[in-house]
């Protein structure tokens, strides 16, 4: 705000919470973001009626689709982790979207936390002790920085998991299934030209996404004993041998 910028781009729910507090008045635009509604970022997708909009990075159906894609490849699993940073605004929203798609699919599924790379090895130790089958792990900041160490403990856990950043299953996580995030920040740019040239970010709907992407690690499914359906494989966008 003191260089007075014409516009701010976020890169992470509290990045956008961070400059919501901060300026009522500077266009902010969000690259990604949960439910941007339910984190009270906008009033609605098609007016958000302030001066932040941009793109969501998580639709609601999302979410169940991964517990199912995580079903689909360990059928047998009933107990599922679901590993959440309890400091990011958006995961409430998450949660009980996930809790309602493990009802469905007669999953138990059971909250975990982490704040901080040292409260990881904890929370992988807790799944070990409550016996899980499996684990959700939601889009964070956290996830994509420390993803090397989550998958390493997923290993070490004999836990299968899944992902919404690809980069989680490129580090070893088992699959990965999520919104493109390359291509968001594309869109962001778009927004950013927009208000450059005079539109009011209350005037852009909120975006989003259109496209997903599965990305399955065929070696980490044969480290944890896993036979990847051909029918699963077929849909995958990417397969890392």
């Amino acid at each position: 705000m003191r260089l007075k910028v014409d516009v701010i781009v976020t890169a992470a729910p509290a990045a956008t919470e961070a400059a919501k507090r901060a300026t009522s008045t500077i266009p902010i635009v969000f690259g990604v973001s949960g439910d941007p509604i339910a984190s009270g970022l906008v009033a609605s997708l098609a007016r958000p009626g302030g001066n932040i909009t941009g793109l969501a990075s998580i639709a609601p159906e999302v979410v169940g689709k991964q517990l199912e894609l995580l079903k689909e490849v360990a059928p047998k699993i009933s107990r599922v982790a679901i590993l959440q940073n309890p400091s990011n605004p958006g995961h409430p929203v998450v949660v009980r979207q996930a809790e309602a798609a493990a009802r469905a699919l007669g999953v138990q599924l059971h909250v975990a936390q982490a704040r901080t790379p040292s409260e990881l090895d904890g929370a992988f130790a807790r799944m070990r002790g409550e016996r899980m089958d499996g684990v959700l792990v939601v889009r964070d900041a956290l996830v994509l920085a420390q993803r090397t160490q989550i998958a390493a403990l997923a290993a070490k856990s004999r836990l299968p998991a899944v992902y919404g950043f690809r980069e989680n299953a490129e580090a070893g996580g088992l699959m990965a299934y999520g919104a493109n995030v390359p291509l968001m920040y594309r869109r962001a740019a778009t927004y950013v030209d927009k208000i450059l040239k005079g539109a009011k970010p209350a005037d852009l709907p909120v975006e989003q996404p259109t496209k997903f992407e599965l990305v399955i690690n065929l070696k980490t499914a044969k480290a944890l004993g896993l036979t990847i359906p051909p029918s699963l494989l077929q849909r995958a966008d990417e397969v890392i041998q």
